[in-house]
């Protein structure tokens, strides 16, 4: 008897091993593929581009797995250099951020105050509910990873914080045989 629920046991560990074998693509091919397939992004393979355009200039962002702008699951990334400074917001939907690199500084309310942030070092995860009024701030170069259900929105406190209002000035019209380099 017990010979035959070794057997049993075997058998079904070995095919609970044999089904949760997937096969592995590169970021390249995650854009192509079928959600029941695995995703691997090694640092190098990481498509990092300038934007989002909802947060101030200078972030870059890289979307690793589904599309934040959709309904359904994704997974982001964001660089933000030294310095950066994202103005008091809000989400519609719940936000999760782990930090990969850097430190990222939090804070709860309607107004910037740098002093009165808590600081998440590389390998801290968070969240905060949908319509929490926050800020942040990095401290070195610092990557974030956001994942959740989309769309992903951010509404600004205060609209006039919101680089997509940015008021594009016309270039200043040229005097004859003036040079503007």
């Amino acid at each position: 008897m017990k010979r035959i629920l070794s057997l049993i046991t075997l058998t079904v560990l070995a095919a609970h091993i044999a089904l949760g074998q997937e096969v592995t693509r590169s970021a390249a091919d995650a854009k192509k593929g079928k959600i029941d397939e695995m995703g691997l992004y090694a640092p190098s393979e990481v498509k990092w581009k300038d934007g989002p355009g909802s947060l101030p200039a200078g972030a870059k962002f890289a979307v690793l797995e589904g599309d934040p702008a959709k309904d359904g699951p994704f997974v982001m990334r964001l660089w933000l250099p030294d310095g950066f400074k994202i103005p008091p917001h809000w989400h519609a939907k719940v936000e999760r951020v782990t930090v990969i690199s850097g430190v990222f500084n939090l804070g709860m309310g309607e107004k910037f105050d740098p002093s009165a942030t808590r600081e998440m070092p590389a390998g801290t995860f968070g969240f905060w509910p949908a319509g929490m009024r926050h800020f942040a701030w990095a401290r070195g170069e610092t990557v974030l990873q956001l994942h959740g259900t989309g769309p992903w929105t951010i509404t600004y406190v205060n609209p006039a914080d919101d680089p997509r209002n940015a008021k594009t000035e016309p270039a200043p019209a040229r005097k004859q045989g003036a040079s503007y380099h």
